[in-house]
């Protein structure tokens, strides 16, 4: 069975930048996680990273992953169905592997929200989606229907009115919420149509999405409109109940750490949007990996029993 210094569960800006942290100081590293890049890749451009004017989701998470390579993290694109404690180590299980580590860095972010809608599990993966900029190119020149409100709505929105023949953005706002400049670009774009105040009522077709049905939630009206495409925009959700029984979670089910990405438990840590740490940006995220990087690091050392990093700047004052 492959054991480890670390085990790093997901694959975005924290999850890789706890790798860099803990590869770079020699730990023997893992990364499970089903995809590289988390909710950045629902992202076409990030103006708020330093030392980028403007760089794509997938293109800075791919330069995180690079890094981390470079110092050794390994890599494995599976899920965690389950974790426990097995004597003074961690056991993570996935479908078809076991996997053994000193320490745990939980960085598995959040989810989309379904649409909870007739027709939604049917037709998932056949015109259904949950990443524009993944699958936007495969509706170039169709019509599609945004779902959702709020920022990452209307940043789908922008981008697919770029790749699509036409879009329906179906909110249930009654008006558009975003930063000005985001509000300026949606508000200049020619091949949109908006519907306010409404809902999904079914998404329809045989094998692949064909229409989308949506009410009125004032005056009770329903409309179909024939399409190729929908995405869904809903925000996210933290599927942590695999980890409920080894850390303590808030109301909102997500990781309850401290100031060092310590959860309620001895040797595991937690980094990013699945921690109870408020703005979920990925800047915050990528230093949180460091944190929790630095933090498993001096648990492992201490476990092996050698000296810690004095990486805190009491500890070097003092």
């Amino acid at each position: 069975m492959d054991s480890y210094d670390t085990i790093i569960v997901g694959g975005a800006s924290a999850g890789l930048s706890a790798a860099i942290y803990t590869a770079r100081q020699g730990m023997k590293t893992l990364v499970i996680t089903k995809d590289i890049g988390g909710q950045a890749l629902l992202t076409t451009d990030i103006q708020n990273y330093p030392g980028f004017d403007m760089i794509g989701g997938f293109e800075l998470a791919n330069k995180f992953k690079e890094q981390a390579e470079h110092y050794g993290t390994e890599f494995v694109y599976d899920e965690v169905l389950k974790i426990s404690k097995e004597g003074d180590k961690f056991s993570l299980k996935t479908a078809g592997k076991e996997y053994l580590s000193m320490s745990l860095i939980l960085a598995f972010g959040k989810t989309p929200r379904d649409l909870d809608v007739e027709g939604e599990s049917r037709l998932k993966g056949h015109g259904i989606s949950y990443c524009a900029i993944c699958d936007g190119p495969l509706f170039k020149g169709k019509e599609v229907a945004v779902v959702g409100n709020g920022s990452h709505a209307l940043e789908a929105l922008v981008y697919l009115s770029s790749v699509a023949g036409k879009v329906y953005y179906i909110t249930n706002a009654k008006k558009l919420a975003g930063d000005d400049e985001l509000l300026q670009t949606v508000n200049s774009i020619e091949n949109k149509e908006i519907y306010f105040d409404s809902v999904p009522a079914s998404i329809n077709g045989s094998e692949s999405v064909e229409s989308v049905t949506f009410q009125n939630n004032s005056s009770g009206e329903n409309k179909t409109v024939k399409l190729s495409g929908v995405f869904a925009e809903k925000g996210y959700i933290a599927k942590s109940e695999f980890v409920r029984n080894l850390v303590d979670l808030n109301e909102n089910n997500e990781v309850v750490v401290d100031k060092y990405c310590k959860t309620s438990t001895d040797g595991v840590f937690a980094c990013g949007d699945v921690t109870d740490t408020p703005y979920k940006q990925a800047v915050i995220s990528a230093g949180q990996g460091a944190i929790a990087a630095l933090s498993a690091y001096n648990y492992v050392q201490k476990k092996k029993g050698k000296v810690a990093a004095k990486s805190d700047w009491k500890l070097i004052k003092n």
